[in-house]
């Protein structure tokens, strides 16, 4: 059975990891697409540097890249996300407030929907998964670029599945936890002023609290691998 998997923000950490796990299995080939190529030398991984909060080029490039690909499965698979600037309400940058919600919101509601059109009426396994997080339900002082954009992406998810079940589609939004990344890295640069939880999300990388990428990765091919056992739209890899 061949396997395609359309990945987005391949090249560095949760998105990395997942690429290595699909690079590893027999009869997968892997569409990698973020700002920045990894130009590895592989057989199964063909490569795109792509902005994704220029919304007009990605449905062109990706609707292009989808209409060549044929598989048993088809795996689109929205991963590229930003934190964004990390300040409250009030001291918020509109150019950066938009960049989020192009990246983390509208990018992958674009995606989903050209890789719908590419696929409905072709067989197979056609399975849609965006990375969410737990800020789509817990708000967090400073993260509201953040916060609103994957509460939004879970609702999408929802709706998404609600519209393409009958077509043979899966939705998943899937909360990955937190995980050692370079967005966790990120994170812990923000300013104790804008970011009253500083503290805390310094202690869960001190304290050895964060999940390792590859078994995040691992966890979540198993959930895109087995939907029959996870009838639910929002999934959180914790809970596995």
């Amino acid at each position: 059975m061949k396997t395609a998997v359309f990945l987005t923000g391949h090249s560095r950490g949760l998105g990395r990891a997942i690429l290595e796990h699909y690079l590893a299995q027999d009869k997968v080939e892997v569409f990698g697409f973020s700002r920045n190529k990894l130009h590895l030398s592989h057989s199964n991984l063909q490569e795109w540097e792509v902005d994704f909060t220029d919304l007009a080029k990605i449905e062109t490039i990706m609707t292009t890249i989808f209409s060549g690909v044929k598989a048993d499965r088809y795996f689109l698979i929205n991963n590229a996300g930003w934190i964004g600037e990390i300040k409250p309400v009030g001291k918020l940058n509109l150019q950066e407030m938009q960049a989020a919600l192009h990246l983390n919101l509208l990018a992958p509601m674009l995606l989903t929907n050209s890789f719908v059109n590419a696929f409905r009426e072709v067989p197979g396994q056609k399975i849609i998964c965006n990375l969410s997080s737990g800020a789509a339900y817990a708000p967090v002082s400073g993260w509201a670029s953040y916060c609103s954009s994957k509460a939004g992406l879970d609702m999408f998810a929802r709706v998404a599945d609600e519209d393409l079940r009958p077509f043979g589609f899966r939705v998943f939004s899937i909360a990955p936890g937190k995980v050692d990344t370079e967005m966790q890295a990120e994170i812990r640069e923000a300013k104790a002023e804008d970011f009253p939880a500083l503290e805390r999300f310094q202690g869960y990388f001190h304290q050895g609290e964060l999940a390792d990428s590859k078994i995040v990765a691992t966890q979540l091919a198993y959930i895109l691998s087995h939907p029959e056992e996870f009838p639910a739209v929002v999934q959180d890899v914790r809970r596995l």
